[in-house]
């Protein structure tokens, strides 16, 4: 396969070598530095954009992509709020995006196990849930959007919770997402059930962002035979 990696960070380089070693060839490296060459980038010259820029740029990014047609894996948090557009955009031109919070198929699993956890927890009242989430200072956006994920997964399943809140004090019907940026955290997430007689919790820990890298790879080799709006659970089969 042909893939364009737009956004050329730590993550893309990482990806750039797994993608590689996997057989692929890499048709286009963009990041701010080189912007215009975007303006190069076809379905005639590449098979799959993976896009991991930042929050400012995400979404010029993709809606760029989707106008041209090109089929798109992107794995950018802090745009969602133009994600209507976006899927709308990829509809419009009959191409396809693919988005993931978090690409790692550990994780993935892991959202599905939050579900399940706050279904069985479903008229609990005695258990207040907390989550938090722990990442490197170069990360741009709080809260993650793994975390909020999670939240909206709690959310989903459990009566009790209508919202989520980052860094404040929750109202009852909301879900707190506490943000830790320190050292260089690949990605730790936690949620907690707590009662005045025990404690359930289940935690990800993420030890490098090969896993992420890897799942963004696999990702572009499904979408390349796909089309319209996709995503973790359709790939992995949930």
């Amino acid at each position: 396969m042909k893939i364009a990696l737009l956004g050329y960070g730590k993550m893309g380089k990482v990806i750039e070598q797994i993608a590689l070693d996997r057989g692929h060839e890499i048709s286009f490296k963009i990041d701010v530095s080189n912007l215009t060459d975007r303006e190069k980038m076809s379905p005639e010259n590449t098979d799959v954009v993976i896009e991991f820029s930042s929050p400012a740029s995400a979404y010029e990014n993709l809606k760029f992509c989707m106008s041209k047609g090109l089929k798109t894996v992107s794995g950018t948090t802090g745009w969602l709020e133009h994600r209507t557009e976006i899927e709308s955009l990829c509809k419009a031109n009959d191409t396809t995006f693919f988005y993931a919070s978090n690409y790692s198929v550990g994780v993935n699993l892991f959202f599905q196990l939050n579900k399940q956890l706050a279904k069985l927890m479903n008229g609990q009242p005695q258990y207040e849930i907390t989550s938090s989430e722990i990442h490197h200072t170069e990360k741009l956006d709080s809260p993650s959007g793994t975390a909020i994920t999670l939240a909206e997964g709690i959310m989903e399943n459990n009566d009790s919770k209508k919202s989520w809140v980052n860094q404040a004090i929750p109202k009852a019907d909301e879900v707190p997402i506490w943000s830790l940026r320190e050292g260089k955290v690949p990605g730790t997430h936690t949620i907690k059930y707590i009662s005045d007689v025990d404690e359930i919790e289940i935690r990800h820990e993420a030890k490098s962002r090969q896993g992420f890298a890897l799942g963004a790879v696999i990702a572009a080799e499904w979408v390349k035979n796909q089309k319209g709006v996709v995503g973790m659970d359709e790939m992995l089969g949930f």
